[in-house]
């Protein structure tokens, strides 16, 4: 789904994403797991073609360059700013972002109409998002990101602010997307979210620590939980960096 080679971009003397090699398969949930700064949505706008690289190289479907008009069909993105129209109601938003994409009426609002029972907000269509709990709000970012059935589907942050009920609703149609055929990459800094994703890469300063399974990382550092193995592979870069890295 996604290969990644020697991929770098800096801001100013900064390093966001520093010389990153990753390879991402299809038909699972994949984790970016780092704390804030440690280069997730940089990694994710430079999948987007949002931002270009300094150096390195980005494919898609081992075919398509990032910002290409294949790749930006094939991607649906839920970022972590509010990115609906407060103005225009829950179905109106899904159906715009719908033509954005170039649907046909009829397949459009049938398929709008779908994500929208999906998220269980089928009785809020015609409501105004400026009326909806922020919740709701997220659940509409969702729809308008499924809306063109893509392939590939990029969420930022996606349960960030909400109840841990919700949290858990998210994960279960985050299921029902990849069994419908949908790849996911989702960046999280929540440890618990982290250890439901089918595969994991460990973020820390632009650079990959580790990658795997949970269980791969959890035995790998003998750990019974994701939070210490991201713990223990911190300190073993730290270990290997060379004096002058370790005290930058």
């Amino acid at each position: 789904m996604l290969n990644i080679h020697n991929l770098t971009k800096r801001y100013a003397q900064r390093s966001a994403i520093d010389n990153l090699q990753l390879d991402i398969g299809e038909g699972e949930v994949f984790g970016l797991l780092g704390p804030n700064g440690a280069g997730k949505t940089t990694l994710i706008r430079l999948v987007m073609g949002l931002v270009r690289p300094d150096q390195g190289e980005i494919k898609l479907f081992d075919r398509y360059r990032p910002g290409s008009d294949q790749s930006r069909q094939l991607i649906g993105y839920m970022p972590q700013q509010l990115s609906v129209y407060p103005g225009l109601s829950v179905l109106e938003n899904v159906l715009f972002f719908g033509r954005i994409y170039q649907m046909r009426n009829h397949d459009l609002l049938q398929r709008a109409l779908e994500v929208l029972q999906m998220v269980e907000l089928e009785q809020r269509q015609d409501d105004l998002v400026s009326t909806l709990s922020g919740g709701m709000i997220r659940r509409v970012m969702l729809a308008t990101a499924l809306v063109h059935r893509p392939r590939l589907l990029i969420l930022d942050e996606p349960t960030a602010g909400v109840d841990p009920l919700l949290r858990i609703k998210f994960w279960e149609w985050f299921g029902q997307m990849v069994a419908a055929g949908t790849s996911i990459i989702v960046t999280t800094h929540n440890i618990s979210e982290a250890q439901r994703c089918g595969s994991v890469v460990f973020l820390r300063n632009g650079q990959k620590l580790e990658q795997g399974t949970p269980q791969q990382l959890m035995a790998t550092y003998h750990s019974d939980n994701l939070e210490a193995a991201f713990v223990a592979a911190t300190r073993k870069q730290s270990s290997q960096a060379g004096p002058a890295e370790t005290q930058a």
